[in-house]
């Protein structure tokens, strides 16, 4: 995201705000902005124009917007030396459970009364949140119906299309003197206020959203300073008994601030019986949702230190576990989802997300936490309660997935949705070392890392929770014929080191990428080839000083502002710390933690989405990537990692 917007983060809502606080109406981000401007909750804009003048002009930030749990500056009225502004405002905002909320404090400079004019002019396109990406494309809605009603203390706009309704209500304290009509569709609240000498006046502007569907009772805050007292409390319940490092300070900083914005990035969710969950979100602004491959990633992380998100992930997954094949969403009987949308274009199936399935790894990885959960907390009334959802996610990979028949786990380009259905799932991100793209199916060598880790890991739920010794010893069977076969295929013997992928043919798709770390984490390799890559990824070429880049430098591919082609990415950086630590190669494992950890440090302690591939021996600041997602659940949850794969060294 860039300096021009500062987000705030409340669950399933998030604000995008400008360095005045204003949301300027700007209807998508612009090629060169991260985060779409306004308040959004559950994929739609609720409000998309939030300015504030004073006497009819915009008052200038004497002290910008600061990022934080509010957001809080200092605005004048325009004017020179020899005027100095007749008053000074001091707005503070905060987001709440579908909410937003601001306060404003207007104080008198001057030893006269005055009078002055404050205006705010609002307005809610309910605009889905697809429709602000910089990809080029239209989505037709036709029949839309718009409403805006004058209420005793503000306004309310109302959208609707079909059945599909949205509301947004904004309402003040006290109320307006006037709302107005703009001629644009926006409304303009007004107050005349008559301060006294060096006196003040107060308001306070609440903003409740109702997204189609909502019908829970919500509990609209009171003030900024309420919407705090909340967050604290999610804090509070996330750091409880997790026992931090003191001979590492960096570290517990680093682990402190990924659990607050663990505690803030929690959405609703639902579980097999309709039971209430909540679950980490991918990440804001663009992926505040479930997203399966990153909520799996993020609890797996937090699990020796909160194991509740795992659990609650596990079970939101089960209840949205495919069971029958759609090829529109990439659904596959026992595949577990990759992507829930709520959005308007989602429920008219203008997009494929609604509950997307286009993923190859969140399966395995379904069945890695689990097998890691119930090892780690002895839960076993869940392994058997989610036992039908294993089997069937085990009998995916088996079947639709690829591992019986093409003896890996296979993904083809999805046309409507992902390309690439592994993690690096952009577009051109699995390619040779000279950026050609791979024909027909894709065979991506992380994902059968997963496959392996998770036969083995469900063999001993099957073995010590549901007493299936048959079932067992054929997973653990499946397991060892498929270390054989990767050795066999990806290893590319001239570079020692393995494949990124396996193209439809059967070809080595030989760019060398951090990926082989995943392998490390997994257990795939044998202690020989792991530990020859554990140390080649710390070779200058793929180290960057700030992490391992996803792309080795020096290869035709590789650019350092590439989403998946030479960044820097914190939970890829995890993942291969926690596997170098598995081989043995500790001094290893510490060199990655305390390049994250000392990128931490430089950004306030908090590990954003992804840094820039460039190396630290030039830039003794980590560059920031252009677009990255400031609040990530796996970059939060990555410092913990770190924790477990080095301890407090």
């Amino acid at each position: 995201m860039t300096d021009r917007h500062h987000l705030l983060v409340f669950g399933g809502t998030f604000a995008a705000v400008g360095e005045n606080g204003d949301i300027s109406g700007v209807r998508g981000p612009g090629p060169a902005s991260g985060s779409p401007e306004g308040l959004f909750v559950r994929d739609a804009r609720h409000l998309s124009r939030w300015q504030l003048t004073v006497d009819g002009a915009v008052p200038e930030a004497l002290s910008p917007v600061e990022d934080g749990d509010t957001t809080c500056c200092v605005l004048v009225p325009r004017g020179g030396r020899n005027e100095p502004p007749s008053c000074t405002l001091f707005r503070e905002q905060a987001v709440g459970d579908s909410s937003f909320v601001e306060s404003l404090r207007i104080v008198c400079n001057r030893p006269v009364p005055t009078t002055v004019r404050l205006a705010l002019t609002a307005d809610a396109d309910f605009t889905d949140q697809f429709e602000l990406r910089s990809d080029h494309r239209t989505y037709a809605k036709t029949g839309v119906v718009r409403r805006r009603e004058i209420l005793d203390d503000g306004v309310e706009f109302a959208y609707r299309r079909g059945e599909w309704t949205s509301r947004t209500t904004v309402t003040a304290e006290p109320a307006p003197d006037a709302v107005e009509e703009t001629g644009t569709g926006a409304r303009r609240l007004v107050w005349r206020l008559e301060l006294e000498p060096h006196g003040s006046a107060e308001l306070t502007l609440r903003v409740t959203a109702r997204p189609h569907g909502e019908r829970r009772a919500l509990r609209v805050p009171r003030s900024p300073a309420s919407v705090v007292g909340r967050l604290r409390e999610r804090e509070a319940e996330f750091m409880e008994g997790v026992a931090l490092p003191a001979s590492w300070p960096e570290l517990t900083a680093a682990c402190a601030r990924g659990l607050s914005d663990l505690a803030a990035l929690q959405v609703q969710a639902s579980g097999p019986d309709g039971e209430d969950l909540r679950v980490p979100a991918a990440g804001a602004p663009w992926f505040l949702t479930l997203l399966g491959r990153d909520a799996l990633l993020a609890s797996l992380f937090a699990l020796p230190y909160r194991p509740r998100p795992a659990a609650a992930t596990l079970l939101a997954l089960a209840a949205a576990q495919a069971t029958e094949a759609d090829p529109r969403t990439v659904a596959q009987p026992g595949k577990i989802v990759h992507e829930v949308r709520h959005g308007e274009l989602a429920h008219f199936g203008q997009v494929p997300y609604g509950r997307y399935y286009g993923s190859v790894d969140a399966t395995p990885l379904f069945l890695v936490v689990l097998g890691a959960y119930v090892e780690q907390t002895g839960d076993t009334a869940l392994a058997r309660r989610l036992e039908p959802h294993a089997r069937a996610a085990v009998g995916w990979m088996l079947d639709h997935g690829g591992l019986t028949s093409r003896g890996y786990l296979v993904y083809r380009a999805d046309r409507g949705g992902l390309a690439n259905q592994n993690w690096k799932d952009s577009p051109g991100a699995i390619c040779s070392a000279d950026g050609a793209r791979p024909t027909g199916a894709v065979m991506a060598a992380g994902a059968q890392g997963y496959a392996y880790d998770a036969l083995r890991r469900t063999a001993w739920t099957a073995r010590t929770v549901w007493e299936d010794e048959k079932y067992a010893a054929l997973l653990e069977q499946a397991a060892a014929d498929l270390r054989d076969r990767f050795q066999r295929d990806f290893w590319m013997p001239d570079r020692a080191f393995p494949a990124l992928a396996l193209d439809g043919e059967g070809r080595q798709v030989d760019a060398l990428a951090s990926d082989a770390g995943h392998l490390l984490w997994s257990g795939l390799l044998d202690k020989e080839y792991g530990e020859i890559v554990g140390r080649r990824l710390l070779e200058a070429d793929f180290f960057s000083g700030w992490g391992v880049r996803t792309l080795a430098a020096g290869q035709p591919a590789y650019h350092p502002l590439s989403y998946h082609r030479g960044s820097v990415w914190p939970h890829d950086n995890a993942l291969i710390a926690l596997g170098l630590a598995r081989y043995g190669l500790h001094d290893e494992a510490r060199t990655v933690a305390h390049a994250l950890v000392d990128a931490a440090a430089a950004t306030g302690h908090r590990l954003p989405e992804v840094l820039a591939g460039y190396g630290r021996d030039t830039h003794a600041r980590p560059v920031p990537y252009p677009h990255a997602c400031v609040r990530e659940s796996r970059s939060a949850a990555a410092p913990l990692a770190l924790l477990t794969a080095v301890g407090g060294a």
